[in-house]
Parts: structure tokens; C-alpha cells; sequence
């Protein structure tokens, strides 16, 4: 198995958002030539979300989060040959690229910066303090724990993989949990509850695949 060369790793990830970017701004595009109940403001009629709005909040938060999440999947994609953590790799890469993409849509549909003035979190009534270590947000891996993924190979890719892919599932479903329940707009509240339910569905999985290779969480 060839080492990972991060140059080459970014490269991917940014065409891969970008290419995501562009196919979830042609669908609001889209939305705002026929608005319906699944508009991205809730209803045709009502207004954009504030810049410091729970909506707004979240989603630059969440895309942040999100990115790290694709670039743990792309990392252990090429360090096991494991069907079974491949596959959910895969499907965290899809899945959360596209949401991410969504979010950053309706950011430039709203007119709102794709990035927050202050600290990340406000929005949820959190004060943090910027860390040295790389981790911006709660369930977030630090540059060293991306390092060690990186140079990991085989079972203990995956069981590294898997620890931290589980840490930061639950900071974005309570992340997600708070959107669903503060948001104004059908579609942060909608997006949100489904980001509920997939990571917390993921994480189960994830217990089983770290108990079947004699892990702990």
C-alpha cells in the first residue's frame, strides 16, 4: 500500500467540495425559480436568515466539521483494504460532502459570508477559546491525531479511524440536535434532524466494528 501524499489528498478534497459546491448552488438556483415548502428560507415569502442567526451558525459550522470528516474518510480510504470500513468511508465522504455543499449554497443564497466574524459555536451560546492544537470545534481531531491516521496502516488505520470518526459524530449530532431545535428554516431544521439520526446510526455501527477488532470506543 503506497503512502498517502498530501498534496495530492487536499487537491481531491477541494475539487471534490467544489464540484459539490457548484451542483448544490444550481439546485437552489433552481429553488428560487420555483419556490416550494422545501425552499431553503421555509416558505417562498419569508426572509433570509440574520448573519448571526442559529441557521447561519450552523451551517458555516457544520461545513467546517464536516470537511474534517471527508478528509479522515479519503485518509483511511487508502490506508486498509477493508471492505466494511472502505464502505463507510465512502459513505461519510458522500454523504457529508453533499450536506456540506447544501449548506454553503443557502449561505450564498442568504447573501452571508461562507465564514463567521467571531469564534465558531456562538451560535449555540458557546464561548471557546481557540486551540494550538488544530481541533476547532468540539469532536474535532487535532493535527496530530490527523498525522497519526495518516501514517497508520491496516487494522490499527482503521481502529484509529473509528475512534475519532466516533468522537466527532457525537459533537456533530449535538451540534445537529441543537440546530433541529432552534433553527428558523424548515431546511436547517430538516437537514439537522436527518444529520441526527444518520450519525447516531453510525456510531452504533462504528461500536460493532471496533468490538469485532477487540477496540474500545
Amino acid at each position: 500500500m503506497t503512502a498517502l501524499a498530501p498534496a495530492r489528498s487536499t487537491r481531491r478534497l477541494v475539487l471534490a467540495g467544489a464540484s459539490v459546491l457548484l451542483v448544490a448552488l444550481g439546485l437552489v438556483a433552481l429553488m428560487v425559480v420555483r419556490p416550494s415548502s422545501a425552499s431553503p428560507s421555509g416558505t417562498s415569502s419569508q426572509s433570509a436568515p440574520a448573519e448571526d442567526s442559529v441557521d447561519a451558525g450552523f451551517a458555516r459550522d457544520m461545513a467546517i466539521h464536516h470537511q474534517q470528516a471527508v478528509e479522515m474518510s479519503f485518509i483511511v480510504r487508502d490506508r486498509t483494504d477493508d471492505e466494511d470500513v472502505r464502505r463507510l468511508a465512502y459513505d461519510i465522504i458522500n454523504t457529508q460532502a453533499n450536506q456540506r455543499g447544501m449548506m454553503l449554497g443557502w449561505l450564498e443564497l442568504w447573501g452571508l459570508p461562507k465564514s463567521a466574524a467571531g469564534p465558531p459555536m456562538a451560535w449555540m451560546g458557546h464561548t471557546l477559546t481557540p486551540a494550538d492544537d488544530g481541533s476547532l470545534m468540539p469532536g474535532m481531531a487535532t493535527d496530530a491525531e490527523l498525522a497519526a491516521l495518516t501514517a497508520a496502516e491496516g487494522e490499527e488505520a482503521e481502529i484509529l479511524f473509528l475512534r475519532l470518526m466516533t468522537v466527532h459524530h457525537r459533537a456533530g449530532a449535538d451540534m445537529a440536535q441543537a440546530a433541529a431545535g432552534a433553527a428558523r428554516t424548515d431546511a436547517i431544521r430538516n437537514l439537522a434532524q436527518g444529520m441526527v439520526r444518520g450519525q447516531q446510526s453510525e456510531i452504533g455501527l462504528m461500536a460493532d466494528m471496533l468490538k469485532n477488532r477487540g477496540a474500545k470506543p
